[in-house]
This record gives C-alpha cells, sequence and structure tokens, in this order.
C-alpha cells in the first residue's frame, strides 16, 4: 500500500470538508465586484456616466479628457474593493483568458508614492502578440498587439485585481481573439433584426442577443487526479478500464449533491455573486462524479464574458476543496461526457423575445418571421455551425450517449412541424376575409402563445426548439461560447438581410401588402429548409442514411469539420457582414488545425510514456510473481505441476502477449507520429487523425486488459471506480 494511488486514495479518504457559510442574502451580494450602472452613478460625474452609457447603447466614442474621469472613478472604486493591480482582461485564441497585471502604484518625486490610473491605461493596453496564436497575422519578431476596453462589457474586481474586458488586436487591426468578431456579429445581428422588426414594431431600435449556457463538469479529488499523468497532461484518462459500476443505474443523476460537492458548489456561488455571474440551477449529471450549473440568461456578449469568467473561478475553487475540476467533453470512456448547451434567442429593446409566440396573430407572425428565418440560415450553413463546435475533445462526445451526432439538424417538435407543414401547403397565399386585423391567415393565429411543454426535448438534436428559444446541444464543455455565437449570430444576420430584400421587393414590384409579402417569403423558406428538420433518433443508423440522401454534412473529424471554415461560402459571409476579413478567416483556421495536431501530439506521447512506464512494468513486476509460483509448484509437484500451475502459465502467456502488442503499437505510433511531423497544415492534422490516433484505442484496449489481470495492489494507476465514486 506504499505507491501513488494508494497514498492519494487515503489522503482523499482523510480530508476534513472545507465548510462554506453564507451570512450574507445572495441579492445582496451580487455584483457587488461590478463595476456596473448602479456603481458608476455612485462614482462618475454626469458627464462620464453618460459617455459610458452613450458608448455601451451606440457605440459613441468617448473622449480623451472624459476617459481620464472614467478611469479615475474606477480607480477609487477599485481601491475601495481593495484592489492593488489592474488588468486589461482578455480572450486569445488559446480558448481561455490571459491578463497581465500592473500595480497602481507609482513614484513621484521626493521619494513619494501616489496610485494611479489614467484615461490612456483604461482604453488601451499592448501586450505581446508574438507568444499568442495569430495564424500567420503576425512574425514572431513582430510583437506589438493592443487591448481595447469593452465599455459594454462592466469590470470587476477579482481577488486584488481590477479586470477590465478588452478585445485584442494585432498592430495592423486584425483581431487576434475570440471577442471582437463576436461584437461585430452581434451588431450584424442587431442592425438586420431591427430592420425586421420594424415590420411590426417601429417602436424597436435594438435587438439583442441572448444567451444563457448550461456548463457541465466532473469533480476529481485533486491528489486522484495528481496520480494520473493523463488527466494533469491532457484534462482526460487515455486509459483505464470501465468501473463495473458507472451510470446504469442512473442513481446520480439529479440525485443528492455529495455534502463535499454542494461546500464547493457554495463557495463558487458566493463568488460568482460577486462578480455578477446570475448562476442560479445547480445539479448531479448522468454520470458519476458529473455536475451542471446554469445562469440566468442575459446579453451575449456579457454571458460570454461570464462563462469564460466562471472557467477561470471554477479552477481556483476547486482547488481551495481539493478537487480538480475537467472541462474535458470526454474524460472518462463508456459514460456520459460534457457540453455546454447554448440557449440562443433574440430580445428587443422593447421587452419582447422574438422567438416566443404571442397572443395576437401580428406577434405570431412576427415570431414566425424569426423561427423560420433562424431554422434557414442553419439550413444554409450547417457545414458552418458543424465547424464552429469542432474540437479534438469534442469529437469524442458527439454522438456518444447523450451528446448530439455530428450531423447538424433542427428539431422543433410536433406542434410548430405541424403549423409549418400546413403554412407549406397554402397555395396562393391569400388572406382570409374575416374579420379585419392586421393578419388575418387563421393559421397563423392559431399557434398559442405558450407552446406545450409535450412537444418534448429531443437530446439528440444539436439544434432543438425548447418553447421560446434554439438550443444549440452541440456545443463542448470546455470550450469559448464566442466561436459558435460568432457563427450563429452572423448566419441569422445575414439571413434577415436577405429576407428583409426579398419582402421589399415583393411590396414595391408586386404590389403586395406588407403581411402578404411576408408569408409569401416565409413559406418558400419553410420549403426551402424542409431538408434540416429531423424529429427523430439522431443516433440511429437509419438517420445517417437519410440524412445523406437530404445532401446534409456528416463530417465525423474535427480536420474535416473545419474545411468549411474557410470555404468561399463562408469567407464571403463574414466579409459581407463585416465579422472578419479572409485574413482573420485563415487565421482561425490555421490556428484551430495547429491546435488539433498539438493535442493528439500530446495525448500520444503521454499514452506512449504511462503504457512503457506504468503498465508494463508492473504487469513484468506482477509476471515474475507468477514465474516464482510457477517455479515453486514446479518444486513441489514435479512431474504434475503442470496440472496446478496451468492457470498461472496462461495467465503469464496472456501478459506477454499484451505486453508485446503494446510495445509493437507504440512503435507503430511513433512512426506514424514522425512521419505526421513532416506534413505541413492541413495535411498534418490529417495524418494526426487519420494515422496516428487510432493507435490509442489498440493500445488502451491492451492496456485495460492488463489492469484486469495485474494485482489490484501492484496497480499504480488510479483507477475508475475510484476516480469516479471516490468524494
Amino acid at each position: 500500500m506504499t505507491t501513488i494511488r494508494f497514498k492519494a486514495l487515503q489522503e482523499t479518504l482523510h480530508r476534513s470538508p472545507v465548510i462554506i457559510k453564507e451570512n450574507k442574502r445572495r441579492s445582496k451580494l451580487f455584483a457587488e465586484n461590478v463595476f456596473n450602472k448602479q456603481a458608476m452613478m455612485q462614482h462618475m460625474t454626469k458627464e462620464a456616466y453618460q459617455s459610458v452609457i452613450d458608448a455601451i447603447e451606440f457605440g459613441a466614442k468617448i473622449d480623451r479628457k472624459v476617459a481620464n474621469q472614467i478611469a479615475t472613478s474606477m480607480k477609487d472604486w477599485a481601491l475601495s474593493k481593495g484592489a492593488t493591480h489592474y488588468t486589461h482582461w482578455f480572450q486569445p485564441l488559446t480558448g481561455t483568458t490571459a491578463e497581465k497585471h500592473d500595480a497602481f502604484f507609482e513614484t513621484i518625486e521626493n521619494g513619494l508614492a501616489m496610485e494611479k490610473f489614467d484615461g490612456k491605461q483604461l482604453v488601451q493596453q499592448e501586450p505581446d502578440a508574438s507568444s499568442f496564436p495569430n495564424g500567420g497575422i503576425r512574425n514572431t519578431f513582430e510583437a506589438r498587439g493592443y487591448t481595447a476596453w469593452d465599455p459594454t462589457s462592466p469590470a470587476f474586481v477579482y481577488g486584488t485585481t481590477l479586470c477590465i474586458p478588452t478585445v485584442f488586436v494585432s498592430y495592423t487591426g486584425e483581431a487576434l481573439d475570440n471577442k471582437a468578431p463576436l461584437l461585430r456579429a452581434l451588431q450584424a445581428v442587431d442592425n438586420a433584426a431591427t430592420a425586421v422588426c420594424k415590420y411590426f414594431d417601429k417602436n424597436v431600435s435594438k435587438v439583442n442577443a441572448t444567451l444563457g449556457w448550461e456548463q457541465e463538469y466532473f469533480l476529481v479529488d485533486s491528489a486522484l487526479a495528481a496520480s494520473r499523468p493523463d488527466i494533469l497532461m491532457t484534462g482526460r484518462t487515455l486509459l483505464g478500464h470501465t468501473s463495473a459500476k458507472g451510470q446504469q443505474l442512473d442513481d446520480h443523476y439529479f440525485g443528492s449533491i455529495p455534502t463535499r460537492v454542494v461546500n464547493f458548489m457554495r463557495d463558487l456561488e458566493h463568488e460568482c455573486m460577486l462578480l455578477g455571474i446570475p448562476v442560479k440551477t445547480r445539479h448531479n449529471e448522468v454520470a458519476p462524479n458529473q455536475f451542471e450549473l446554469a445562469p440566468i440568461f442575459e446579453e451575449a456578449n456579457l454571458a460570454v464574458d461570464h462563462n469564460s469568467l466562471l472557467m477561470d473561478v471554477m479552477k481556483k475553487v476547486s482547488q481551495r476543496h481539493q478537487f480538480k475540476v475537467l472541462f474535458h467533453e470526454k474524460p472518462f470512456a463508456g459514460i456520459n461526457g460534457s457540453g455546454k448547451h447554448n440557449n440562443w434567442s433574440l430580445a428587443t429593446d422593447t421587452g419582447v423575445n422574438l422567438l416566443r409566440p404571442g397572443k395576437t396573430p401580428m406577434k405570431n407572425l412576427q415570431f414566425l418571421t424569426f423561427f423560420v428565418n433562424t431554422i434557414k440560415a442553419v439550413y444554409d450553413y450547417e457545414e458552418l455551425i458543424r465547424a464552429s463546435i469542432a474540437s479534438a475533445s469534442n469529437d469524442h462526445r458527439l454522438g456518444a450517449n447523450e451528446a448530439p451526432p455530428a450531423i447538424i439538424s433542427v428539431f422543433i417538435g410536433t406542434q410548430l412541424s405541424s403549423v409549418l407543414d400546413e403554412l407549406e401547403n397554402v397555395t396562393k397565399g391569400k388572406l382570409s376575409p374575416q374579420e379585419k386585423t392586421d393578419l388575418k391567415l387563421n393559421i397563423v393565429g392559431k399557434i398559442p402563445e405558450i407552446l406545450l411543454d409535450n412537444t418534448d426535448r429531443n437530446r439528440t438534436s444539436p439544434f432543438a426548439f425548447t418553447g421560446n428559444k434554439f438550443e444549440l446541444r452541440a456545443v463542448g464543455s470546455s470550450a469559448n461560447c464566442a466561436g459558435p455565437m460568432t457563427v450563429l449570430n452572423t448566419i441569422i444576420a445575414k439571413q434577415l438581410k436577405e429576407f428583409k430584400i426579398e419582402v421589399d421587393a415583393l411590396i414595391e414590384t408586386k404590389n403586395l401588402k406588407k403581411d402578404e409579402a411576408v408569408f409569401n417569403v416565409l413559406r418558400e423558406y419553410i420549403k426551402a429548409s424542409k431538408k434540416i428538420r429531423f424529429e427523430g433518433d439522431g443516433y440511429g443508423e437509419a438517420w445517417e442514411k437519410e440524412a445523406k440522401k437530404r445532401g446534409l454534412s456528416n463530417h465525423k473529424t474535427t480536420p474535416e469539420a473545419l474545411k468549411a471554415k474557410i470555404s468561399k461560402k463562408a469567407i464571403a459571409l463574414f466579409e459581407e457582414m463585416q465579422v472578419m476579413n479572409k485574413i482573420e478567416v485563415e487565421a482561425r483556421h490555421e490556428i484551430e488545425l495547429e491546435e488539433y495536431t498539438m493535442r493528439i501530439q500530446i495525448e500520444s506521447r503521454v499514452l506512449g510514456d504511462i503504457a512503457r512506464n506504468h503498465v508494463i512494468p508492473t504487469a513484468i513486476q506482477y509476471q515474475n510473481t507468477l514465474i516464482e509460483n510457477v517455479k515453486g509448484l514446479k518444486e513441489i509437484f514435479e512431474k504434475d505441476f503442470k496440472k496446478y500451475a496451468k492457470e498461472q502459465i496462461d495467465l503469464i502467456q496472456k501478459i506477454s502477449n499484451h505486453i508485446a502488442e503494446i510495445n509493437s503499437k507504440i512503435e507503430q505510433m511513433i512512426a506514424e507520429r514522425k512521419s505526421a511531423n513532416k506534413l505541413e497544415e492541413p495535411k498534418k492534422a490529417e495524418a494526426y487523425c487519420n494515422k496516428v490516433k487510432p493507435f490509442f484505442e489498440q493500445i488502451r484496449y491492451h492496456c485495460d486488459k492488463l489492469e484486469l489481470m495485474v494485482d489490484d495492489n501492484l496497480w499504480t494507476l488510479t483507477k475508475y471506480r475510484e476516480l469516479l465514486f471516490t468524494r
């Protein structure tokens, strides 16, 4: 009982829980450490406050003199919260967040010092751009890049640091982060949706995309995680035999949350409240040691920032509770992986959710307009949506257990399916001669205010309508929501723009009334996008065949899926909507391919190391014990020893076979890796995907067989049953 594994188990079982007591209502704690509108009103002059509001709502530029006032107010507020440093907090193309802390401290004359922070330091900083992924936009020796303040996402104090959300761009102006394209996409969808809304309500002047993410994750005791090199290096287990008990009894899902986990959750939620992250829901997920939390919906840019911040906070809080939080989409084979469902909708500045049916026919037509246009956009750009959620880790999850498949389809439920089918079959699109209302088409008026919940939820659908929003279920748990949200809002903006052009053309050239023109265009969209709608089991082989007949893509690997990002169609889309130029699009494609390659490369190296330095030596040690046992039996039983040593001899032979296979497969994998390293992207990524990665399961198979054979006291790697059920 002296291995790292058993020491880790002993340490885990003797832990004292970190007790968290809540002494203040959460409504009082909420956003206490956020420089939001309320804090700005208290600390700023009217001129400075109005300048920030104008920047947030209208994109107005902030005068440098006013910026100094804002910076002084922000500094004073931050100092009152115990801050000693400030940082421009940004989201480079690493998928994580980045920050460089500078002290407010400055020296002045006569050896004196003071706290200083001015408008220039607030509005713009210059971090080194050469060390972040840039996809060839910058050479290594061209280091200059800029972070620029995003006033639409409020600054906050975390620990002793004032964090200022910013965009990150190169010296030549190209976006080097996830936030800048998202902000452009949100502006595009605002413009397009507002223009369409004016068909129904002239008072609408702004439309916000809203987002509610659901973050799934695993918790593993930190000592147990430290005994697994694969978890530490890759975030997942590269080998390990399935536990006899997994999730088959469904006893973990929504079950009583373990005390130690509840303490972690309380601590996390307390931090979230202070930072203005409106977390509301927590529960056990399906797999053992898997959990979920979800917030109240927010404006999409702020929601993305909050999710990125949350993941940072979760890592730090989990350390206090001796946990390691795993965001990998598939950290354990054979049980559910983790996703980050992105619940998306559009809301007007008049307080209307555009994807919620209303009581009146006019509001139903408004709902149908945005509902049908969304489906049409997904149909036209399904490959791009698939590319937006592609990653080495998410490839493991898509199509496995509860996750949706790689085929993008839209689920809308039986009720709305029948509505769209009926609308499709209205041949002339005439309005009924009944009572005079803004819209007299009977079928539109029949859509209820609240859709029935019994339209059900299709867990195998990547893009499902759930009553008043669409749920993009295919996003991976480790992903930055900005990527898929940039794509989704861009394609919706493009579609709404095209819709308005077509409707206006019918009004002007065919002399149709507005409502009649709207309906006629929608009817054609319903027909055109019907192939993307699917209500059945997304896991079935029958759906794969049917999807192929419909012309839908089925890109099962990241290198294959990412091709859609640099298609002429995608580049034209991003450039037309002014979200990204060709250089920015191609740079992201290159970065994502390189990341895929490096992740598979790292996993390959780690797997080879564990197999040769943990599994094989342990197996040989046990094999030597068996050999000594056989020798002893031979001395005792002499001629009849084979009769008594048969099982041991068979086991020795099986162990030898597995060891030989492991070594052989590792050698082959290394050879393929060396060959792949000579290639350039994208062929390099494809080689790692198709030539290197297939060895993972082959090597794992033999390692996992040895785990069942070798004496448990000798096995050095913490097993699944311990990782998943020790809390």
